[in-house]
């Protein structure tokens, strides 16, 4: 008997130091609320570092530690709080790896680089309801958001805490943060008079204005599936897409079992089959399954398969991927495409639907898209199948709204040359980037100025320029530098002409280069001038217009002619093994009146454009203007002579 009491005090004592062990070795638990969210009558926002350790690798300069840190969202105000996101400043070169109850509202995939701060957004719990509407119930007026991830250089026991926190839903006003003690950053917002939002107790969402915005409808809903229609649709008047390439994020095992209008750029059900999928739809073919990828990329049918009856017959599809501004074609700035999704357990019922999170949409060359999270709007109004003149409703309706960001680097440039200056101011050094890496480093110099050109380089290759370009140097005077400059790397160039300035008007001339492996249809450039802009004339070669932008008629745009749109790509000389490759290239000249511009200063900034735009994507400039040579009257017969011949005797070199 005394051995069983022993044996038994023996094990409790054990589990006991067991769990003091345990105890002490979690993590900070979080503090009780601040006083001041109770004190907060509006959207009280805390950031709350938790713990943090070292981490591999040991790096006296660069060291990594781990973090785990909790942001809350508490609504006290009157209204409910619907879609809520959270910008946070991020200091210290942080990579988030996990965030439970939210995602990126950029549409970014964890882990991700979040050093330059980011916005979180509500998921799958968005909406965040009153304590009038609760009852005073804190789980459906909060959100808790735990994150982990790496930050670099701040070692425990001091915080890395970011610089700011702020609420970024519309109709909020938020004052500085306080800090409280070392680990908490934390602000409390109020609602802004200032702004209009959605009415107070309206059930959705007011739909939202953007560059580009994607509705997300669902039109019939079944117990494990549900039909959807997409729809892309361009509100910017210089924003386009081509091959637009559009990816989402399942969060809940969904899979794509079909499409019509567009398909998977990879058609595989190979991670259904490995998956959890696979044996809960134990009869389904998976063969004819189109995508079980938790990140489908969705690409356009091409012209070919409009009326297809399998894949095609969708209003707005097939266009080979390309979406136009509607200030080229409003019929041809939407694309639309329809899937059936396979849902899993245990969200097995009709109204269990729950919209793909993390979109993302691209395309070639094209301007940068940046996407929020998809918020549930009011339904949208389809017309009746049948005919009748009535509308029907979808089963649920959510918009993501894309706005344009500027890609660093571009990826096009432009060069300026004149009358009055016989060399050609090239597209900067490494214009469109390509220059980061050590090989390139070592074989040009990523810093020294491009050299100017004579005209005829315009037309050759950069790899292939080299002896004309020092040749001219030489001819002009000029250092060359040791490395010689690094090339543009850019796809597309644009030269800017200004061929005559006389007492009633000028003309500039532009050339499009097309240095890439993809031809351009329906290609558009749009060349802000902020003075000359009024004294547009005519594009001879191209439809030209002045358009307004921002509510300034300053831009003029300028696009293929009828049966003229393509812009082609680079392709090969008549005799490949000894001429260079010849690049796509259309030309016009366009002529400006002085009459409702007086006082521009043409040649020395007015005739040159301030912004430049192909196909949506904004240009890199030259850093200088031409300069009047002052020696040329005397040079110029003497030049005409010998231009030819030098490139008569380099082209071939």
């Amino acid at each position: 008997m005394g051995l069983t009491r022993n044996f038994i005090l023996w094990i409790l004592l054990s589990s006991l130091f067991t769990a003091i062990q345990l105890t002490s070795s979690q993590r900070n638990t979080p503090p009780p609320r601040s006083k001041d969210a109770d004190l907060c009558n509006g959207v009280f926002v805390s950031y709350t570092y938790l713990t943090g350790t070292k981490i591999k690798p040991n790096d006296t300069k660069n060291q990594p530690y781990r973090f785990e840190s909790e942001i809350t969202v508490l609504n006290n105000g009157r209204d409910e709080l619907k879609s809520w996101q959270v910008f946070v400043k991020f200091a210290h070169r942080e990579i988030l790896v996990s965030a439970t109850n939210a995602v990126l509202s950029d549409g970014s995939s964890l882990p991700a680089s979040v050093e330059n701060g980011t916005i979180f957004a509500g998921f799958p719990s968005a909406d965040l309801k009153t304590a009038i509407m609760t009852a005073g119930d804190v789980t459906q007026m909060e959100a808790r958001v735990e994150l982990v991830g790496t930050q670099f250089g701040v070692a425990p026991p001091s915080v890395p805490l970011p610089k700011n926190i702020t609420l970024v839903n519309d109709g909020w006003s938020c004052p500085k943060p306080t800090q409280q003690g070392s680990n908490v950053l934390q602000v409390c917002c109020t609602p802004n008079p200032n702004i209009t939002t959605s009415k107070i107790g309206q059930k959705f969402l007011p739909r939202q204005e953007g560059d580009l915005t994607i509705m997300y409808d669902v039109t019939r809903a079944y117990q494990s599936s549900y039909s959807a229609q997409v729809t892309i649709e361009n509100h910017n008047l210089l924003g386009r897409l081509d091959n637009w390439d559009l990816s989402f994020m399942w969060m809940k095992d969904e899979f794509l079992f079909s499409t019509k209008g567009a398909y998977p750029s990879v058609v595989d059900s190979s991670d259904c089959i490995t998956g959890p999928q696979a044996k809960y739809y134990k009869d389904l073919d998976f063969s004819n399954v189109m995508s079980c990828a938790r990140r489908p990329h969705i690409i356009d049918l091409p012209l070919t398969k409009y009326n297809d009856t399998n894949v095609g017959r969708i209003p707005y599809c097939c266009r080979n991927g390309t979406i136009l501004p509607r200030s080229m074609d409003p019929e041809k700035s939407k694309s639309v495409f329809q899937i059936e999704v396979y849902k899993m357990p245990p969200d097995l019922n009709i109204s269990s639907i729950t919209p793909p999170q993390s979109w993302q949409i691209k395309g070639n060359l094209n301007p940068d898209y940046k996407c929020g999270p998809p918020l549930r709007v009011s339904s949208s109004q389809f017309p009746d199948t049948s005919g009748l003149p009535s509308n029907k409703s979808a089963f649920a309706s959510w918009q993501v709204v894309c706005n344009i960001t500027q890609p660093t680097p571009p990826k096009c440039c432009v060069s300026f040359s004149s009358y009055f200056n016989d060399s050609v101011i090239p597209c900067k050094t490494c214009a469109c980037g390509g220059c980061s890496s050590d090989r390139v480093a070592r074989t040009c110099s990523t810093t020294s100025p491009a050299l100017p050109l004579p005209y005829q380089a315009l037309l050759i290759p950069f790899d292939n320029r080299t002896k004309l370009t020092n040749a001219w140097a030489v001819l002009k005077n000029r250092k060359v530098p040791d490395p010689l400059p690094c090339g543009d790397n850019c796809g597309v160039s644009i030269n800017w002409h200004l061929a005559t300035d006389y007492r009633g008007g000028w003309t500039a001339r532009v050339t499009l280069f097309n240095w890439g492996d993809t031809d351009f249809v329906d290609w558009f450039t749009a060349v802000e001038l902020r003075n000359a802009a009024p004294g547009f004339q005519k594009a001879y070669s191209f439809n030209g217009s002045i358009i307004a932008v921002n509510g300034k008629n300053t831009t003029v745009l300028m696009e293929g002619l009828p049966g003229l749109n393509y812009l082609l790509a680079e392709k090969d000389g008549k005799n490949p093994s000894e001429d260079f490759r010849i690049p796509g290239k259309q030309q016009s000249v366009i002529s400006f009146t002085k009459k409702l511009t007086p006082g521009i200063k043409v040649g020395s900034k007015d005739g040159f454009p301030t912004k430049v735009l192909f196909n949506g994507q904004e240009c890199s400039l030259p850093s200088v203007l031409p300069t009047s040579n002052s020696h040329r009257k005397h040079v110029s017969t003497f030049l005409l002579i010998l231009t030819p011949f030098l490139a008569l005797l380099f082209l071939r070199i």
